[in-house]
This record gives structure tokens, sequence and C-alpha cells, in this order.
């Protein structure tokens, strides 16, 4: 069997694809002036979040490879960290994607980085509100959402309010 093509697996990419597909939303069309956006104490500014989940993604796939390699970016300017982040989360969905061994149970990895980013993608649709830049809610149930697509670019969402 193709471990590519495992349930386990496809739904683990199929999770990535919803943490692309719903951190897309909350970070295009975002500001410039987004990125550097502080709220309490000490601030957490989104391109602070958006580089720690650049990391998580560095991390999971550094486990998968059997490795366990963690590191804390500092932020790059918001464009170049958007592009980063998606680019790790591609890194590791094309891993995912190949015959090759996860050397960590994948329960682990969707409980601890994955899991993580979400939670992330949240607090940056907070801040988003918080700033004055908020983005339309939407039912992501009826989303197009499919393992593999896991880019900044998405298709259009079905039904916003």
């Amino acid at each position: 069997m193709n471990p590519s093509n495992e349930p386990d697996r496809l739904l683990l990419r199929h999770t990535l694809a919803a943490v692309a597909y719903r951190a897309g939303k909350t970070l295009r069309d975002a500001p410039e002036t987004f990125a550097n956006f502080q709220i309490g104490q000490p601030p957490k500014t989104p391109a602070s979040i958006l580089a720690h989940m650049g990391d998580l993604y560095d991390w999971a796939l550094s486990m998968a490879r059997g490795e366990q390699v963690w590191r804390d970016s500092q932020p790059l300017e918001w464009n170049r960290e958007v592009e980063r982040f998606f680019a790790a989360l591609k890194e590791f969905d094309d891993y995912l994607a190949a015959p090759e061994v996860v050397h960590v149970p994948l329960e682990k990895l969707l409980q601890g980085p994955v899991a993580d980013s979400l939670t992330h993608v949240g607090q940056i649709a907070m801040l988003r509100r918080l700033a004055g830049c908020p983005m339309k809610g939407e039912n992501y149930y009826v989303a197009e959402i499919t393992a593999g697509r896991v880019g900044l670019e998405q298709t259009a969402p079905r039904r916003e309010f």
C-alpha cells in the first residue's frame, strides 16, 4: 500500500488544506500596517504569530523526517512571511503526499503543530477585527477545501456573511 493514500494521512492532508484555506482568508488583503499591530503585554504582532506558524510547519516536517528541529524565527516583512508560511505548509504536505515514512505518529502531528496553527489563525482573525480590518465570516462547511491545495490562492468562498 502506498502510504500517501492511507486514510489517516489523507485526513491530515485535508486538515492542512483547511489550515491553508482559513489562513489564506485571514492573511489575504490585510493592510501593510496590520503586520505590526499590537495589543496586550507582551505584545504578539500578527507578523510574529505568522513567523511562529511557519516555524510550526518546519518543525512538523522535521519530526516527520525523524529529526526534531525547532527554531524561533524573527518575523520577516509581511508578504515574505506570508510566502514563508505557505511554503513551509506546502513542503510538509508534499512530504505527506509522497511515499515517505513518517517517523512520528500522525495524531501527534495533528494535536501538536497542526492544531496549534489553527489556534493562531484564529488569533490573527481576531487581531484583524481589533485592528479595524476584519474579513467576512464564512460557512466553512460548504467551502471547497481539497487535500493538496495548501497555497495562499484558494477557491472563492461559497457562503460568506
